[in-house]
């Protein structure tokens, strides 16, 4: 990764002090420092810096304002708030203001280092996830089928696409959330959930509110590997798991999402066809 210029934004001496420390200490270049809108605006045309940190709290304008007016400079200008304060109204704003991240003071300097590689990596890291994610997430659903079932998938009909389609019965929906945003769609029979269900629980007394549960627990636990996969290949990517979203129901349509990236295969098992359609974009991350 080329060499990463910052630019630190904060009205405290001892704060300026402080990130710049961790920064230098961790291989960034700080380049200047502003205690205020005006010489915050001032740096960023005269040394043109890849990122800002920016502080949250200073007199004349806050934190988001000075984002704002940064931002009508140059549009692409990474800026991360670093502040004291931490609550949903000014993540909500900091996100309104197309902030990269959010990290609380006192500044951890892992998490701060991370966040900026993570925020600078950009395309690179981008085109990284989708070389590697179709198969990533195809081992995490072998891999987790060995380990409950004690089979193994065979896959075919892959595809790069995200065609609408009808759900076979039942449609358990996972976000991902991270460096970049996404979801893992599993959709199955009925049948082929119950026999899953069954086998598992040993069981075929089970009521339909059940075997759908069971196949929210096993879709988070198949989304959950490929996440730590992915992680393992690149710790920059951050992904992790929401809680699913399960649709049941006959005739069903799985609608169309736009991704900068999608594919779709059908596995087949020993319980039933199961379709799996994985997609990211490149600009969605959580802060």
């Amino acid at each position: 990764m080329k060499d990463i210029k910052i630019v630190v934004v904060d009205d405290s001496p001892f704060s300026v002090a402080m990130i710049t420390n961790i920064l230098t200490a961790n291989g960034f270049s700080v380049v200047g420092n502003a205690n205020g809108l005006e010489e915050a605006l001032e740096a960023i045309k005269l040394l043109k810096p890849n990122l800002v940190t920016m502080d949250m709290t200073m007199p004349g304008a806050d934190g988001i304002e000075c984002t704002n007016a940064i931002h009508k400079i140059d549009p692409n200008m990474k800026v991360i708030i670093i502040s004291s304060m931490m609550d949903e109204e000014i993540i909500r704003q900091a996100k309104k203001a197309r902030t990269c991240g959010y990290i609380q003071k006192p500044v951890d300097a892992e998490e701060l280092t991370l966040l900026i590689n993570r925020v600078m990596a950009d395309e690179e890291l981008f085109i990284e996830l989708e070389s590697i994610y179709s198969t990533i997430f195809k081992e995490a659903l072998t891999d987790s089928f060995n380990k409950l079932f004690k089979s193994v998938p065979a896959f075919e009909a892959e595809a790069k696409n995200n065609n609408e389609q009808i759900s076979r019965g039942i449609s358990v929906v996972i976000g991902i959330i991270g460096r970049y945003c996404g979801r893992m769609i599993l959709d199955m029979s009925n049948e082929t959930a119950r026999n899953m269900a069954g086998t598992m629980l040993k069981t075929e007394a089970l009521e339909d509110e059940y075997v759908v549960n069971i196949m929210g627990e096993v879709s988070n636990i198949i989304s959950g590997v490929a996440c730590s996969f992915a992680n393992k290949k690149n710790k920059l990517l951050g992904l992790r798991v929401a809680p699913p979203t399960i649709v049941y129901g006959e005739s069903i349509k799985i609608s169309r999402s736009d991704f900068d990236t999608v594919f779709s295969v059908t596995a087949s098992t020993a319980f039933g066809e199961i379709f799996m359609n994985v997609g990211f974009n490149r600009g969605d991350y959580e802060l």
